[in-house]
């Protein structure tokens, strides 16, 4: 049996845990118990390199405190009335985990703000922020949702966020739909641009990453739900249309 289950690992390049070699091996007429498989793979020095999303639990009582705002409603008018943030995992060969921490504009698509690191810390999201923030004059009012990570509901995040008058809303616990936009858009990342290539480095990753979000992505990648535009060219349009009312007002 073990030769199976490492066959079944090297196929799916490690990222197989127990659960998914017992489907496996049951799909080809071995029937084992999880337990007997998670045995195997320990002696063999083999675990999914695919770590799980660590989630903070609260009890109901905090939970009542982060509300729900967007509720999936993610339709919007024009640029800067709903953002949406989240931490995706990126492996490196040789340096392990890395973290890109992205916040999106829901009009446009549009990558806004991201920050890339080795470490998974309050910063990381509190940078991705600040870079978003960073071309638009008014912030005040602006919805910012996230996922309900200890790095979103720290004091200093929600403080930047008081800071700039944007308003938090929060994913409901165990729901990753409530924040699809952006949970999509980390899957295209990494199946356009992760998976199909093998960084060296951290830095290497860094440039890479860079050039895919800005060159490609918001600039270049066109999308079905924006009438076939890319992202850069939606928020222009939003622009235009701003320059547009202003000049009719006047």
């Amino acid at each position: 049996m073990d030769r199976e289950i490492l066959k079944i690992y090297e196929m799916s390049k490690k990222r197989y845990g127990a659960p998914k070699i017992q489907k496996m091996l049951e799909k080809i007429g071995i029937k084992v118990n999880i337990k007997l498989v998670q045995r195997r793979m320990k002696k063999l020095g083999i675990r999914s390199i695919i770590v799980k999303k660590f989630k903070h639990h609260r009890s109901r009582k905090d939970l009542k405190e982060y509300k729900n705002i967007i509720s999936r409603d993610f339709t919007t008018k024009t640029i800067n009335e709903k953002w949406c943030g989240d931490i995706t995992y990126i492996h490196i060969s040789g340096v392990g985990w890395t973290y890109l921490a992205t916040v999106m504009d829901l009009h446009t698509n549009k990558i806004i703000g991201y920050s890339y690191s080795r470490r998974m810390n309050n910063s990381l999201v509190m940078k991705a922020l600040e870079n978003a923030c960073v071309n638009v004059k008014e912030t005040k009012g602006i919805i910012f949702h996230s996922d309900l990570d200890v790095q979103y509901t720290s004091k200093e995040f929600n403080a930047l966020l008081k800071q700039k008058g944007i308003i938090h809303s929060y994913s409901n616990k165990g729901t990753p739909y409530d924040n699809a936009k952006i949970e999509s858009f980390h899957s295209i990342l990494k199946r356009e641009e992760i998976y199909v290539n093998n960084y060296k480095t951290f830095e290497e990753a860094r440039i890479k990453i860079f050039e895919y979000l800005e060159s490609f992505y918001n600039r270049k990648r066109i999308h079905s739900r924006l009438n076939y535009m890319t992202p850069q060219e939606k928020e222009d349009e939003a622009l235009r249309k701003r320059v547009e009312k202003y000049e009719f007002t006047k």
